[in-house]
């Protein structure tokens, strides 16, 4: 097999095995770069091929005609050809937890309204398993199904962690869920996955954008800040939560010591809805905010994300101070 040299703006310099994916190869070799999905769909690990070549193991969804042209890649389905140079920045000084597969119970179950449920999975008293909040689990179920969810509280050491899980028509785990699990049901979880959690945040203007149960992780964040000491908290906290109903805003967004402000938003006009209406990135770019110490962190909808980035880059915020975590639906979820 045939191995490349792959060099990063930070001086980093890793090797690559051709058929092996970018991302995979840089955790290998203790290089934590962006990622998400690694379906070539989300597009948290895109990254410019400054020099070399590479070819995709999958298609790239994630990325536009122009994007594609402008030579921006996703390092998740990319494997190199020829030694090349990476223009994306590495998770220095990040220590990511261990990914481990643990065997995991079902603690609680909680219809929070129609098609969401919130559960609890309750972990072995001897597990060691650790996560940032922000990260997800693949919960691997009945028959070997598997399937991505967002971890929805901080860790705080207690052995259980929570998932919301919006039912979707026809999916395989979405009837396990809604229909068949019940407390004390054992399934696996791999994990804990991803790198959309918190970068700095001292003196910082955050902006959580959210839709749907993408809300989940800002939850888990935004109970990790309030643990924070006062030199690091952040200067404001701005939580935009997206929905079509008004069920879809499915609890009263707070957290206890940060200067928070929550705005509910609805995509479209119901009768009794007298809050924001239209898409979060409009309602708070509609604010005219001072973007330079923004930071943005947006979870939800694949559509939601690209329409976010590209409005709030269009506005003039820098790429590397928007991180997101798209949720990307597998036909048989």
């Amino acid at each position: 097999m045939t191995t490349f040299s792959v060099s990063l703006p930070s001086g980093k310099t890793f090797a690559a095995e051709e058929g092996s994916t970018l991302v995979d190869a840089a955790a290998a070799a203790g290089v934590n770069l962006p990622y998400s999905c690694k379906t070539g769909r989300c597009s948290t690990c895109k990254c410019r091929l400054l020099s070399g070549e590479s070819r995709a193991l999958h298609e790239e969804t994630g990325l536009s005609d122009d994007e594609k042209a402008a030579g921006w890649i996703l390092g998740c389905v990319r494997t190199p050809t020829t030694d090349v140079v990476l223009d994306v920045e590495d998770l220095e000084g990040v220590q990511l937890p261990a990914q481990k597969t643990v065997p995991c119970r079902i603690d609680t179950i909680q219809r929070l309204v129609d098609d969401v449920v919130k559960i609890e999975l309750r972990l072995p008293p001897t597990a060691d398993f650790k996560f940032l909040a922000g990260q997800y689990v693949d919960v691997i179920g009945p028959g070997g199904v598997r399937r991505s969810y967002s971890l929805a509280a901080a860790d705080r050491g207690t052995k259980k962690l929570e998932i919301h899980v919006r039912a979707v028509e026809g999916g395989v785990m979405s009837r396990y869920w809604f229909e068949q699990a019940k407390p004390n049901d054992l399934l696996r979880l791999h994990g804990p996955l991803g790198t959309f959690f918190l970068r700095k945040t001292a003196g910082r203007d955050l902006v959580f954008l959210a839709t749907g149960t993408g809300i989940a992780p800002v939850k888990a964040m935004l109970e990790s800040m309030s643990e924070l000491p006062p030199e690091q908290l952040p200067r404001s906290v701005h939580v935009l939560w997206g929905g079509r109903r008004t069920q879809d805003i499915y609890f009263d967004v707070a957290a206890p010591g940060l200067p928070l402000t929550f705005t509910p938003v609805l995509s479209r006009q119901v009768p009794e809805w007298a809050g924001a209406l239209g898409y979060v990135h409009d309602i708070y770019l509609g604010r005219s905010p001072a973007l330079d110490q923004v930071t943005v962190y947006a979870c939800g909808s694949d559509a939601m994300i690209h329409s976010a980035r590209t409005a709030l880059a269009a506005a003039g915020l820098p790429e590397r101070q928007f991180l997101s975590d798209a949720f990307v639906c597998s036909s048989t979820s």
